[in-house]
């Protein structure tokens, strides 16, 4: 799987992966907070992060990871390639070739959570609200801390 740098011109491609996996994998989301969200990634959050994906062909993103500092800020894939391993290997692509160590989940996505676990997270701490101030709990994860 190659993974490619992505950019501005990505970001249609983007926001409908992040459309499709956040419908897939956030239940506790209702269709306003989805609709609260997605500007705010497609205008402040894509902007704030290096973007990363995996295209399964040229025109057809699979996935993307978004980077800040040391920090993913962002893992999505759709939901028609969950299970293939492209989170795996995008999570690896940022362990090992950018050095993140920490990540942010929803404490109410647990496959999230059990995800980045098996990838060697622990939670560090807890947030009761995320970065927007919504009541949607916040796991803060780095790698190698003990669950």
């Amino acid at each position: 799987m190659e993974i490619l740098p992505l950019s501005e011109k990505d970001y249609h491609s983007i926001i409908s992966v992040w459309e499709a996996s956040v419908r897939a994998t956030h239940h506790f989301l209702s269709e306003a907070d989805i609709q609260f969200y997605k500007p705010l990634i497609l205008k402040e959050y894509l902007p704030s992060v290096s973007l990363f994906g995996i295209y399964k062909e040229p025109e057809t993103l699979a996935g993307f990871i978004g980077i800040a500092g040391d920090e993913i800020g962002m893992l999505f894939i759709h939901p028609d390639d969950f299970g293939k391993g492209l989170g795996k290997s995008l999570c690896h692509f940022a362990i090992r070739e950018l050095g993140i160590s920490k990540v942010d989940v929803n404490e109410d996505n647990p496959g999230a959570f059990e995800f980045y676990k098996k990838m060697g997270f622990g939670i560090a701490g807890r947030s009761a609200t995320d970065p927007s101030g919504n009541p949607f709990p916040i796991l803060h994860l780095r790698l190698g801390s003990g669950c």
